[in-house]
């Protein structure tokens, strides 16, 4: 049975969980509530949050899936030497027990933007119908409803103080398919090799089973923690996504909950403008995915490496170097092969911590030998001071742990054997943000007539802080599938012409609120954000209109409509209206959210 189907026995739920709402595409009369409802949501100190009884029935319709939620470090309020604070300590640096926890978040706060709250209540949904009793529930009490699957959101859109979780953590199942067709699309389009997963798998979950075990590829993210469901979502950059494309421009079909607590299917045949948008238009503001499936494809023999530090003697000397760099990345390494990034910092350093796919030892190396020959003929002036090297291994086994030193084990008992996470991304995990910016840079900007602008203003910038230039999260130079795919999502346009996407962003360690010995040193903060903002400034001048990744941005963008969405927005507005009129899917800088208080609690339009 279909799990649309199931919605069908929903009639025998409690009337106290359900409200009826007309059949999809049908105008609705006005709600039967008084019209201050309509403008501002409850909360648990208010008379009208729902009581005991009315909670119990809301359990009784999810199968017992109520959780009574505390704050992540409830445990060490008042005794800090406790087993339970200290399991809680152990577990922050392990972004599993993270995820793991109904009030865990992967960032910890973020400087004078947000904090983690939590309600007193989530459902952990194990199917749709759980979902949908949810929505509705939430709907029919006026509640703040939160969905959070991986809890990875920077911009903190999978938790609210005083809300309803709804967490999908628990609808992982993986499957392979040999050839799928979406539904409604017999005889418009092919059948393909492809793999669903539930919204709250995460992408090892998937890497294992199609790429370790089943020796294809699914474009994900580069972050093995990340959810599938968010990810895609967003839009959905991995390290190879010059080769392949987004995670979005993947997806061939979706299952969702939207606000009326309808159970549907969205593809290209079937609901094709809410699949338009749920493909790259922001997360959280559609409805709740409950089964993605996405296209996988043939995995090439191998996939590689290339790292090491480059230090200049002297500004000039980096200045020369970051002009070398670039006209060697237009030349060698702007193609499908290459992909993740390069830091270039303050102490005039080049870090290179790029991968590559399709390539073998010889040829990755081989790429590499002009530009090093380049660095090394000038020893005063250069110095390589983490040894450069290049390696391949068999594409199959990237994310095999067994065999991966590069990887960290989730070791805690009963824990998966394919879990793990990259040692390199160990710092992210329980960060506290001081700010956090992102800008496409067009690949315009690698001709060489414009090439000198692009160097003076990434050593400009990188005199401030240091800036990340992730060349997989940009498509331009990708094959032309990749960016004609790329062009039918509502991603901002603009990164189908980018070479890079440039971040400069700062933090600290895990600063929870309750957590023995957190202190943010705010002044010092502070002081770190404007830097952020003001090197962002300096890379402005080259990308004025270049665009920002909406799961990699800033909190405070003021134009975020434009800096996510283009000139998509519109239609996204238009698709908001139709399937989420009252807006019960807010999430902050989401499409519609500008109709509401930052809280999301008051509607202002």
């Amino acid at each position: 049975m279909r799990r649309r189907d199931l919605l069908r026995g929903a009639a025998a739920l409690p009337l106290a969980v359900l409200r009826p709402w007309p059949a999809p595409g049908k105008a609705r009369a006005a709600p039967a509530r008084k019209k201050a409802a309509l403008f501002k949501r409850v909360r648990p100190a208010d008379k009208l949050w729902p009581s005991t009884a009315r909670w119990q029935e809301l359990d009784a319709a999810t199968g017992g899936s109520l959780l009574h939620v505390k704050p992540l470090f409830a445990a060490c309020a008042g005794a800090p030497q406790t087993a339970a604070c200290t399991e809680v300590l152990g577990g922050i640096h392990n972004p599993f027990f993270l995820g793991d926890q109904a009030a865990g978040t992967q960032v910890s706060g973020w400087l004078g933007a947000w904090t983690p709250g939590v309600g007193p209540y989530a459902v952990r949904a194990r199917n749709a119908t759980d979902v949908a009793a949810t929505i509705n529930f939430a709907r029919s009490n006026n509640l703040r409803l939160v969905v959070k699957g991986g809890g990875h959101s920077y911009l903190g859109t999978s938790n609210a103080a005083d809300s309803l979780l709804l967490w999908t953590r628990a609808m992982n199942t993986v499957t392979l398919h040999e050839a799928f067709v979406p539904t409604g699309c017999a005889g418009k389009q092919p059948a393909v090799p492809a793999v669903s997963a539930g919204a709250g798998a995460m992408w090892i979950d998937l890497y294992s089973a199609v790429t370790t075990l089943g020796g294809r590829y699914v474009q994900g993210g580069g972050c093995t923690t990340v959810g599938v469901a968010g990810l895609v979502q967003s839009g959905g950059f991995g390290s190879f996504s010059k080769a392949f494309g987004s995670a979005a421009a993947s997806l061939l079909e979706a299952e969702i909950v939207t606000a009326d607590g309808s159970i549907r299917i969205a593809n290209a045949c079937s609901n094709p403008d809410l699949f338009w948008a749920i493909r790259g238009g922001g997360g959280g503001s559609w409805g709740v995915l409950t089964r993605l499936t996405l296209r996988t494809h043939e995995l090439p023999a191998f996939f590689g490496h290339a790292e090491g530090t480059i230090r200049a003697s002297t500004d000039a000397a980096f200045r020369r170097l970051l002009a070398r760099f670039v006209d060697f990345y237009a030349s060698a390494l702007f193609n499908p092969h290459w992909g993740e990034q390069v830091a270039i910092n303050p102490d005039n350093t080049l870090r290179l911590s790029l991968v590559c796919q399709g390539l073998g030892q010889a040829e990755a190396a081989a790429v590499w030998q002009p530009f090093f020959s380049w660095v090394r003929s000038l020893p005063a002036d250069y110095a390589v001071t983490d040894e450069f090297h290049t390696g391949v291994r068999e594409s199959q086994h990237w994310w095999d742990l067994r065999s991966r030193g590069a990887m960290q084990a989730d070791t805690r008992p009963g824990a998966s054997p394919e879990h793990g996470w990259w040692k390199g991304d160990q710092e992210q995990v329980g960060a506290y943000l001081h700010g956090y910016e992102s800008l496409w840079l067009p690949a315009t900007l690698l001709q060489p007539a414009q090439q000198p602008q692009l160097v003076d203003a990434l050593l400009a910038a990188s005199r401030i802080k240091s800036v990340e230039l992730h060349f997989n999260k940009g498509l331009a130079g990708a094959p032309a599938a990749v960016i004609n795919a790329a062009a039918t999502t509502a991603m901002n346009p603009a990164v189908t012409g980018a070479f890079a996407l440039a971040i400069i962003a700062d933090g600290e360690g895990p600063a929870y609120p309750g957590m023995p010995g957190a202190k943010v040193k705010k002044d010092a903060a502070a002081r770190d954000a404007r830097a952020i903002d003001a090197a962002t400034a300096q890379l402005a001048q080259v990308a004025p209109r270049g665009g920002s990744y909406v799961s990699e941005s800033n909190y405070f963008n003021r134009n975020w409509q434009q800096a996510y969405f283009g000139d998509h927005y519109a239609r996204l507005r238009q698709v908001k209206g139709q399937y989420d009129p009252e807006g019960l899917f807010f999430v902050h800088h989401g499409v519609g959210s500008e109709d509401w208080s930052p809280d999301g609690f008051t509607r202002l339009a």
